[in-house]
């Protein structure tokens, strides 16, 4: 009966020369757009190519990092201790850079925050420690403690919003992909794909899985970026596996994507991040997200300032500054910018006083001004000619990412007094919130850097202040 039945199909088939339009939806019926929903659309050749230890491009990554945590002793004398720390993931070779080899993975991957909180945690090490040294190599498994055939890693270029880096392995031609970069934009619902890395850290593994939606926008914490879901079952240890598609053309594999993140309470639920978003940042080694009209700008424009100077000369405005708080003030032509403790409101005396200086342009942002650190003794004025290079470095900087957050605060004020006028500019206000939230943590290292000034540089017992400490609006235009 199945010969008849075939016998049957042949004999009223076409003639050969439109034979294809007829029996790809029939024979191939995985095929129907530029990713196959089955691995049959795999050639056999690319099936052998693909299981050459030649073209074996995934490694697994050990981070390491030492933090250290300052508390107090009985007797009231600052206790110093550290903690070391070790992680696993994944990352892949896809370029040979001259002698070198560029290997790709996820920022989470290969960077431990540089101070813990509330928003950064590290599994075993207390709120407050800051990191001072960390390493980076690629290790058979999770279980190698055998050092002398690690291979070093150096950091090339990350991205906090993608949750991407690039690493270098310096002198050395690794494996790299030996497939080409698709484009995740024509995936489809049902399409398979193919991730392969080290769940755990244990051991490689490929997993294999389906798309499940090819949409889903990635805004938490620090994150700024589109995904597509996969329910390909993956593990800690496959963060920065790469993801492949079975391309209809060709019949090869393609990569589409990069594993980064699986719900918290969705067993198989896993999200991957876009390679049409990455495929500039892995190519020109360059931070280049697709800004949105209603996010903070990557640079600050030309017309910032003259805006934040109008919001902020009726009123001060407050906003967070990482774990801290800072407020922004327009006076005579200058923006004041006032930081404040951890314990604000409670402690409301400001640590650090800072002034944004006008070039005559309104449009444009000036140069550092005069400084304050203060503390419950009141206010030191800091000399420029008094600072050394390093801490005004850490000064300049530290203004620049106040700049970015008053800003944010700013938008997001403006966007919260009209949230309830549609629902277009209530969702503009939570996007807007998020990235207030962003901008205040985006540059850990540099708040914790002047955290740590605030901290040393106060006045110190039997010091004479320079002003008194204020409790709401320092004085900072009557200087001494």
């Amino acid at each position: 009966m199945v010969v008849v039945a075939v016998a049957a199909v042949l004999l009223s088939a076409p003639p050969p020369d439109k034979l294809t339009a007829v029996v790809d939806p029939r024979i191939r019926p995985w095929c129907q757009g530029a990713y196959a929903t089955d691995f049959s659309a795999l050639t056999p050749k690319a099936a052998e190519l693909s299981a050459r230890p030649e073209n074996q491009f995934t490694y697994c990554v050990r981070t390491t990092a030492i933090y250290e945590c300052v508390s107090y002793a009985s007797d009231g004398t600052i206790k110093r201790t550290r903690k070391s720390v070790t992680s696993h993931g994944t990352a892949f070779g896809y370029r040979r850079d001259k002698s070198d080899t560029l290997l790709a993975t996820n920022q989470h991957v290969v960077e431990y925050p540089a101070v813990t909180d509330d928003e950064h945690v590290v599994d075993g090490v207390p709120a407050g420690c800051k990191r001072v040294s960390d390493g980076l190599r690629i290790v058979e498994n999770e279980r190698d403690d055998y050092e002398a055939d690690d291979i070093a890693l150096s950091r090339v270029v990350s991205d906090a919003a993608l949750d991407l880096s690039v690493v270098k392995a310096k002198g050395l031609s690794l494996n790299v992909m030996p497939w080409r970069f698709g484009k995740s934009s024509a995936l489809r619902e049902r399409n398979v794909v193919d991730v392969r890395g080290y769940p755990l850290g244990a051991f490689k593994a490929t997993n294999l899985g389906a798309v499940i939606s090819t949409y889903d926008r990635d805004d938490y914490k620090e994150w700024d970026h589109d995904d597509f879901v996969i329910d390909a079952r993956l593990s800690q240890g496959n963060s920065g596996s790469p993801v492949l598609a079975v391309s209809c053309a060709t019949g090869e594999y393609e990569l589409v994507g990069i594993y980064h993140a699986g719900y918290s309470r969705g067993a198989s639920l896993n999200v991957v991040i876009q390679i049409d978003q990455a495929r500039d940042f892995l190519t020109f080694l360059k931070k280049t997200p697709a800004q949105r009209p209603d996010t903070p700008p990557g640079s600050l424009a030309n017309d910032d300032r003259r805006r934040l100077m109008e919001a902020a000369t009726t009123t001060g405005i407050f906003f967070p500054f990482g774990s801290l708080s800072a407020s922004v003030r327009a006076r005579e032509g200058k923006l004041v910018f006032d930081v404040y403790g951890k314990n604000f409101p409670t402690e409301s005396w400001p640590g650090l006083i800072i002034e944004d200086l006008s070039t005559g342009d309104p449009r444009e942002f000036g140069d550092l001004g005069r400084v304050w650190f203060g503390n419950a003794r009141g206010l030191k004025e800091s000399h420029r000619a008094e600072r050394s290079a390093e801490q005004h470095a850490q000064l300049d900087r530290g203004l620049e990412v106040l700049r970015r957050a008053a800003l944010a605060a700013v938008d997001y004020r403006r966007a919260a007094m009209k949230a309830d006028e549609s629902k277009e500019a209530f969702e503009r206000a939570k996007r807007l919130e998020k990235a207030l939230k962003r901008a205040a943590t985006s540059n850990r290292e540099i708040i914790a850097s002047v955290a740590e000034l605030m901290e040393r540089e106060g006045l110190k017992p039997g010091e004479k202040p320079d002003l008194p400490a204020p409790a709401a609006e320092p004085p900072v235009d009557a200087g001494p």
